[in-house]
């Protein structure tokens, strides 16, 4: 049923993995000795720019109001997101996706409830597998997913109940709001047919970076292409230029034809009468600085267009530190900013979704308990001490409330941060308040 579907996309995904991976040369020509260097500065981007992305995620619930009734409510659902995260080491499922998302240009999650441990499960399929049906008047939702995957025969008959005809076997999972079809070894028909047991469609599929109008997002890695090609080749001539100095050739002027002419230490020739040897230098005349500068060029090029200064590497020429560092990571900082609504978004589903299915199988009503929140730190290094010494001002002339200024300073739960600080303003006012005599 999936045969012909988003051919484009998945080709897309194949050629932008292998070239993340370092195939970035065509094919080797036999005519040639000459070296040809990978420096493989397109997978050095994404995985700098995914960790700027992932600083200091954190979900929470905010309750709907202060009440001690809301504040428990919200406070019971979070840790229930927490255990689920324990489960599933979600900080780590976060990293590997965020790095294959910015490589193909999505990235997706599934959640099931696993009858086994008794517990949400939350997975990382490979996205070249899933296949929705988008809405049709809402380009961020869908419909339908198909997910198509292997599965070794055993698996296969153990969790469907079908004994397959190869191994391993090919199964989709064609999932809508009411119906989950089932089918194996390619067969143009289901082999089993059942209700939703959820509900819903238990997938989070999210771009990289959004395309406007188009469903799908864009690679980190494909508008890179080009400059990292050239990258390589630049690097490639300095190296041979370098090796051929290093090892040099000899030139022979008015030697018509020779014989056991040999280039060692302490080698010795007999030419004619006014014939001349020398050697070849390839580095006089400032040849290899044009290379250099050039290098420089297609360097600062490739950074420009990744959105990645050369100081998010950790190299700057001069002291840098709040609005100056700033300054100078904007480009990164926006690309950030860009990236995480997605992620905010994702996040967000992904913990509404994750609740519903603790509800269903648990008898627990968290999924109301209240607003889903997602916290980031800043991406960059701050002035801790300014920014404290700012939220003080702030909340001395009561232009914003406590909360919000834990919030601020990256507090992963404020609510339960402004709970302990009332219960320990509380403590210290019974012990400083002297006991009066009856």
């Amino acid at each position: 049923m999936l045969r012909d579907r988003d051919k484009p996309r998945l080709d897309a995904y194949r050629a932008a993995l292998a070239f993340y991976g370092g195939a970035q040369w065509p094919g080797a020509r036999a005519t040639t000795r000459l070296r040809r260097l990978t420096v493989n500065y397109v997978r050095a981007i994404v995985l700098k720019t995914s960790s700027y992305v992932l600083k200091g995620a954190a979900v929470s619930i905010q309750p709907h109001s202060d009440s001690d009734e809301h504040t428990q409510a919200a406070a019971a659902a979070e840790a229930v997101l927490q255990e689920i995260s324990d489960n599933n080491s979600l900080p780590r499922l976060d990293q590997v996706t965020e790095i294959d998302a910015a490589v193909l240009g999505d990235g997706a999650y599934k959640l099931a409830w696993d009858p086994i441990d008794q517990r949400v499960a939350i997975t990382a399929p490979d996205v070249a597998g899933v296949f929705p049906w988008p809405h049709p008047t809402d380009p961020t939702r869908f419909n339908r997913v198909a997910h198509r995957y292997q599965l070794p025969a055993a698996d296969c008959l153990a969790t469907w109940g079908i004994a397959p005809r190869r191994d391993p076997t090919q199964v989709i999972e064609d999932w809508t709001g009411r119906t989950l079809d089932i089918y194996i070894d390619d067969f143009p028909t289901p082999r089993l047919s059942l209700l939703n047991p959820y509900g819903l469609i238990p997938f989070v599929i999210f771009p990289n970076q959004p395309v406007p109008k188009q469903w799908w997002g864009d690679s980190d890695v494909t508008p890179l292409q080009d400059v990292a090609k050239e990258l390589n080749a630049e690097y490639s001539r300095i190296s041979n230029i370098m090796e051929l100095s290093g090892n040099p050739i000899t030139v022979l002027e008015g030697v018509e034809q020779g014989s056991n002419i040999e280039t060692f230490p302490g080698s010795v020739w007999e030419l004619p009468e006014k014939a001349k040897a020398y050697l070849l230098d390839l580095l006089q005349h400032g040849g290899v600085r044009i290379h250099l500068d050039y290098l420089e060029e297609v360097r600062r090029a490739l950074h420009d267009i990744s959105e990645t200064p050369r100081t998010a590497f950790g190299s700057t020429d001069r002291d840098l530190s709040g609005i100056a560092l700033q300054v100078e990571l904007e480009p990164l900082l926006q690309k950030i900013s860009r990236k995480r609504l997605t992620r905010t978004d994702a996040y967000t589903t992904r913990a509404a979704v994750a609740l519903r299915l603790h509800d269903l199988y648990t008898g627990t009503s968290h999924t109301d308990a209240g607003r889903i929140v997602v916290n980031w730190d800043p991406a960059t290094p701050q002035d801790r001490t300014r920014q404290v010494a700012d939220e003080i001002a702030q909340v001395t002339a009561a232009l914003s409330s406590r909360r919000t200024s834990m919030a601020v300073l990256g507090a992963a739960d404020p609510d339960a941060e402004l709970q302990r600080w009332i219960e320990e303003a509380r403590q210290i006012a019974e012990v400083a308040t002297p006991a009066t005599s009856p």
